[in-house]
């Protein structure tokens, strides 16, 4: 029995994520940079918020005894541990690409022998070197493959069986294909569009088309199946590489950024610890009171690295989540009737 529409997936990793288009815009979409941004600007304003709505006015509690000097130097103490902690540990992960000439040698065969592999069964002479076009060619290719089973499909119920699950990866195929065309790899465009290829859905519907309908599927026919599901699983390890690729470059822009960001929260903690004194700032403007504003303003600069930080590893920990299985296993909650004979 083959699996019905509606216990398939969908195709489009934002609507199978279970979270609003916005958060996923947010987690996976948007610019890292942004994205920190908008962190900081909630802090700030949400500093603001408490100080002004609380039944003490601010600048009492500010001038109190010293709570800034206790919040900086905490302040101070957490941005040097935890930048040099998420630097060392960016640094072991990228000492992976470090070792000797014969390890090197053995990744470069490997390397070899998967560009071969992928150019003999997605039929090309030779695979792309950019990324984006490598994934293109073997999205391409599975759906020149899906169109061969299509044409070499029986009549009856195998045939519309065949022709609903070619219709469904030509066009996820199609989508994804104009996704890849020209996507520059760095930027999250390949590794979006590669995750929006549902390649191990496909692969299960593939055999569970193989098992109910093999029968009727002649020689052409499951040769065509044959080349599909090859050329299928060829993309999982490909997809794999390519996002493996992608995080070591997302950690070497974060460490790169954190030292950036680190001087400057830094300097503003030192400063603050040293110099700063609410005293100073008795007035208030609209009701907001001076001295919170510099209190929460030099806050917001001193968390700038882990707000970049977070912004960072939400999108990695994100696709990690949604990419744990490789090859035909779906770790997504789905009613699959093709389960049940």
């Amino acid at each position: 029995m083959a699996d019905s529409d509606d216990s398939k997936p969908s195709d489009q990793l934002r609507e199978r994520v279970p979270r609003s288009s916005r958060w996923v815009w947010v987690v996976l979409d948007a610019d890292r940079q942004a994205v920190a941004a908008g962190v900081l600007a909630v802090l700030f304003c949400s500093m603001v918020a408490v100080g002004t709505l609380l039944p003490t006015p601010a600048y009492e509690l500010l001038t109190d005894g010293d709570p800034h000097e206790t919040l900086f130097d905490a302040l101070v103490a957490a941005t040097i541990t935890g930048v040099t902690l998420v630097l060392t540990l960016s640094q072991l992960v990228l000492s992976q690409e470090l070792g000797a000439a014969g390890d090197q040698r053995e990744r470069m065969e490997g390397a070899l022998s998967f560009r071969e592999d992928a150019a003999a069964a997605a039929g090309m002479d030779v695979a792309p070197a950019e990324p984006s076009a490598f994934l293109r060619g073997l999205v391409e290719a599975t759906r020149e493959q899906a169109n061969a089973l299509a044409d070499a499909a029986p009549d009856g119920e195998a045939g519309a069986a065949v022709d609903a699950y070619v219709d469904n990866l030509t066009e996820n195929a199609r989508v994804v294909a104009n996704q890849l065309d020209g996507a520059q790899f760095g930027e999250f465009d390949v590794v979006w569009a590669a995750l929006n290829y549902n390649y191990s859905w496909k692969m299960y519907a593939g055999e569970r088309l193989r098992a109910d309908h093999g029968d009727a599927l002649d020689e052409d026919a499951d040769a065509a199946l044959d080349d599909l599901l090859d050329t299928l699983a060829l993309f999982g390890p490909a997809r794999e590489h390519f996002k493996t690729l992608y995080f070591q470059w997302e950690l070497s822009d974060l460490s790169r950024t954190l030292l950036y960001a680190a001087v400057p929260a830094l300097g503003v903690a030192i400063v603050s610890l040293l110099f700063l004194d609410p005293a100073a700032y008795p007035r208030s403007t609209f009701g907001v009171n001076h001295a919170l504003l510099v209190v929460s303003a030099a806050v917001t600069v001193t968390v700038l690295p882990f707000a970049l930080l977070l912004s960072y590893i939400l999108r990695i920990v994100t696709i990690t989540k949604r990419t744990l299985s490789i090859g035909p296993f779906v770790l997504r909650e789905t009613e699959r009737s093709g389960d049940v004979d």
